[in-house]
């Protein structure tokens, strides 16, 4: 079933598979580690363009932190990453409700959620774990989706918050790739989406693409 027509988005949606729109974030995060900026400020013409509508080429889920914009990492300009961002990656029905958007309404081909290091967010999830840590207002609720990762991330070797975070990106892959709704599961059976997991590394500036279908 092809994406759902909208009166808001004018403009058609990207033809771009699901490997070459995922090849071109990895292409993008390249030239960023080389200090390349590529000139993506709009002109008036491209700025009239993109009131008319928006043709994303893939959603990104990924954490509120400041250090970690998709933009700037993969060298994207207007109208070409619709982004949901929150501390800790995690989808709830807001979140959802807006990847579904961008799948059905908008048609992207591909589904990014993306951890990162030293992920304050895990981070606390993980001292709930490892020390019954209490945190203040809507802080504990927010962290609570994460803990059955630290959980899983346990028994493993290596640093628990790396493990953790890893963990709770595959987490989330999985509740996107088996969530029954059509909307999700259609495209994704058809071969026109996919959904995968990535991890930025603050020290070196690389998104590794780590959990792909």
């Amino acid at each position: 079933m092809p994406p759902a027509a909208d009166p808001i988005t004018a403009l058609p949606p990207t033809d771009l598979t699901p490997d070459q729109a995922l090849a071109l974030l990895r292409q993008g995060n390249a030239a960023f580690l080389r200090g390349e900026q590529p000139q993506v400020l709009p002109n008036p013409r491209r700025r009239l363009e993109m009131a008319a509508g928006q043709s994303p080429f893939a959603a990104y889920v990924t954490c509120s932190d400041s250090r970690v914009p998709p933009e700037l990492l993969f060298g994207r300009g207007l109208g070409e990453l619709f982004i949901i961002r929150n501390a800790g990656n995690t989808v709830d029905t807001v979140a959802l409700g807006s990847i579904e958007y961008a799948v059905a309404v908008l048609g992207v081909p591909l589904v990014v959620v993306m951890g990162h290091e030293s992920c304050g967010a895990v981070k606390a999830a993980t001292e709930v774990v490892t020390d019954n840590a209490t945190f203040p207002g809507s802080i504990g609720p927010m962290i609570e989706p994460i803990i059955p990762a630290v959980l899983a991330a346990r028994g493993e070797d290596g640093d628990l918050l790396n493990n953790a975070i890893r963990a709770n990106v595959r987490r989330v892959v999985r509740q996107l790739r088996q969530h029954t709704d059509p909307l999700l599961l259609e495209p994704q059976r058809e071969g026109r989406l996919k959904v995968v997991g990535a991890y930025y590394d603050l020290n070196d500036g690389s998104v590794d693409f780590f959990d792909l279908p």
